[in-house]
């Protein structure tokens, strides 16, 4: 049935007056519902007549942001826990036993080589000392005595005034105060030592620890650690950081020992910094896998010119992997996860967008590492990530790549397995 009807009016002579006039003579409303009934039939359909059903304008694409992949020379590291140690260290025990009557330092101060640390009263060991001197004075008196009664002796024995075997028997003697004589001296040298002995100094130089033994207490002397400890020395500039590293940092370090490179340069920072602040060289590593854990131990020496770092304490050290190379860096957020691969939105011809599967780095500067996946002129999408399907088009706006910037000052940062910075 058709709805739509012709609206005619008929005059006074039954003939159809114009619809104008007729409309004219109707009450308001019915004019407002004549002018609502056709807009409602074209918003309902625009079709009815015909029975097509309504089709819905499909919506814009969604807008992301794009943008290329910031390229720069990053440089990698690896991370490793460690504590610092003293390049030398040293336990002060006395040669001599005695009385300590002096303590000549102040606990935790900076000693050098050779600064007086304690004294142990000399008195018995001067006296002793003078008595090897008395000796051997003795034993020069014998020597002198010999040589001349063996001059005599050769002289008798020109004329046969004395026998052969009297010779024989003054050169035995003199041979005897010889012996005397080099003994005698040899105690007058070790009685010397012990009186040296008594001012105990600085073997090398660095910090001194507190004192174990007060003035006027009773100290021994012993072998190793039989001798009483008097206190330590620990030199501290340089100082050494020791780390255990993997089976694969000692396959690195041979090789770069093989092509006449240096050590490798290592970064440390303390458990209260962000930042790496302290740098040495890695000189040494260890003779010696260990078979059970597949590490080995490394070492790094370090200047400590205002003695900061402490023996004991522990760091964070990052060593480098190698030299600086380029490296393709995009927004940690633009990376997504397919199950078990890691993967990126591009958007390629005809703002189409696709999906890469990409093998990721260390993060630098606050932007993810990719190393392979992406190219450097690729448009990678770094934000309406959720809006975006593979295999569907979108509208594109440019954004750009730029690293974040460094937090500088103290503060509690937790370590990390590998790390990388950008190359100055």
């Amino acid at each position: 049935m058709n709805m739509v009807t012709r609206v005619t009016a008929e005059g006074a002579d039954g003939e159809a007056a114009p619809a104008a006039a007729r409309l004219r003579r109707l009450p308001l409303w019915q004019k407002g519902a004549l002018l609502l009934v056709p807009l409602g039939i074209a918003a309902a359909g625009v079709s009815v007549a015909t029975g097509e059903p309504t089709v819905a304008a499909p919506p814009p694409p969604p807008m992301v942001t794009v943008a290329t992949p910031l390229v720069r020379d990053v440089a990698e590291w690896d991370e490793h826990i460690g504590r610092f140690e003293a390049s030398r260290s040293v336990e002060v025990r006395p040669r001599v036993s005695g009385a300590v009557i002096g303590v000549h330092f102040t606990d935790g101060a900076m000693v050098r080589a050779g600064q007086l640390l304690f004294t142990i009263d000399p008195r018995p060991f001067a006296a002793a000392l003078a008595e090897a001197r008395a000796g051997l004075g003795a034993a020069q008196s014998d020597i002198e005595l010999a040589r001349t009664d063996l001059g005599r002796a050769l002289r008798l024995r020109e004329v046969d005034a004395v026998s052969q075997s009297d010779v024989d028997r003054i050169r035995a003697r003199l041979r005897s105060g010889e012996a005397a004589l080099a003994a005698a001296q040899a105690r007058v040298r070790a009685r010397a030592l012990d009186l040296e002995f008594t001012r105990v100094t600085a073997p090398i130089g660095g910090r001194i620890s507190d004192t174990r033994v007060d003035a006027g207490n009773l100290v021994g002397a012993g072998e190793g650690n039989g001798a009483t400890l008097l206190t330590t020395i620990n030199a501290v500039d340089p100082i050494h950081f020791t780390f255990e590293g993997s089976e694969a940092l000692f396959l690195k370090m041979k090789r770069a020992q093989q092509g006449g490179g240096r050590g490798a340069r290592v970064d440390i920072r303390l458990q209260d910094e962000t930042e790496y602040r302290w740098s040495g060289r890695l000189d040494f590593t260890d003779n010696l896998v260990d078979p059970r854990s597949g590490t080995i131990r490394g070492r790094a020496v370090l200047s400590n010119p205002g003695r900061f770092l402490t023996p004991g304490m522990f760091g964070n050290m990052r060593l480098a992997t190698g030299k600086a190379a380029p490296a393709i860096l995009v927004p940690d957020s633009a990376i997504g996860t397919d199950q078990a691969r890691k993967v990126a939105l591009v958007v390629g011809p005809k703002n189409m967008v696709e999906q890469r599967e990409v093998a990721l780095g260390p993060i630098v500067g606050g932007l993810r590492v990719v190393r392979s996946g992406l190219g450097p002129n690729d448009r990678v999408i770094v934000s309406g990530i959720q809006l975006a399907m593979p295999g569907t088009p979108v509208r594109i706006e440019r954004g750009r790549i730029a690293p974040a910037a460094a937090v500088a000052g103290p503060g509690t940062a937790a370590p990390t397995s590998g790390e990388a910075t950008l190359a100055r």
